[in-house]
């Protein structure tokens, strides 16, 4: 095909942004009040869920762009004011708040809260992208920014772009399901190499010790190189220090 003629017959951009607006909107208008959970594989297409699954992209990058240097903080929500991991967090989110890095969290409580509390109290940016779940996930109070997603996996593509850089406390499932997806996409280099922290050596080293144990010695399911894509560590200092000299952009 001629390509001078492609280029001719496509819409322009302003076209093209208008007919997807229109369409997101149609999606919200049409999208029924009651709606049906998503379970195994559906039966037919149902327009309002693929609007609605357009509009939160587009909401959710419209979100991110505007941050031009960003640090995501996972963790469990049921860290309380007490814990270590929720005063790390805090303080963490403050030092890297004051060097310019807006926080990036789920924007529920324990850790999340932690971390977007120094950094609104510092004066940064404090952004949560929250899921909408059944029983109602709050926001928490320190956020200068927030969005509340349907859907799972554009959360998670999301949280994937957001940041420069990725710091895990420990967590359950969440936690570690966003650990992971993080390090495979760099892994399969989907994206950029990208500092990965493990705040807390006694809560990560027995998952560490089964992926060199048995990932690697044991089946030769990765490459060793694979586990220096995370970077372990058990301070603040420590972790800012590495932080400020790794994030390169």
């Amino acid at each position: 095909m001629n390509d001078d003629l492609t280029r001719d017959s496509a819409p322009p951009l302003h076209e093209a942004t208008e007919r997807l607006t229109k369409v997101v909107h149609e999606g919200g208008r049409t999208m029924p009040l009651d709606r049906p959970l998503l379970v195994c594989k559906p039966k037919k297409i149902e327009s309002w869920r693929v609007f609605k699954i357009m509009s939160e992209f587009i909401e959710g990058f419209d979100i991110i762009r505007r941050y031009g240097l960003a640090a995501s903080f996972f963790g469990s929500s049921r860290a309380t004011l007490g814990d270590d991991s929720y005063k790390n967090a805090e303080e963490l989110a403050r030092r890297l708040s004051k060097k310019g890095f807006a926080i990036v969290t789920g924007g529920s409580s324990g850790v999340m809260q932690a971390a977007n509390k120094g950094a609104f109290e510092s004066g940064g940016a404090s952004v949560g992208l929250n899921i909408n779940l059944p029983d109602t996930q709050n926001y928490n109070p320190y956020l200068t920014e927030k969005f509340g997603f349907d859907h799972f996996f554009v959360r998670k593509v999301m949280l994937t772009y957001a940041s420069e850089v990725y710091v895990y406390f420990p967590g359950g499932f969440g936690t570690l399901d966003e650990f992971f997806e993080i390090v495979t996409l760099v892994q399969t280099k989907k994206i950029r190499r990208v500092p990965i922290l493990l705040f807390g050596r006694d809560y990560w080293e027995p998952l560490l010790s089964f992926i060199e144990k048995n990932l690697y010695e044991r089946h030769a399911a990765i490459d060793k190189d694979d586990m220096t894509l995370y970077t372990v560590v058990d301070t603040v200092d420590e972790a800012y220090d590495y932080i400020i000299v790794n994030v390169t952009c």
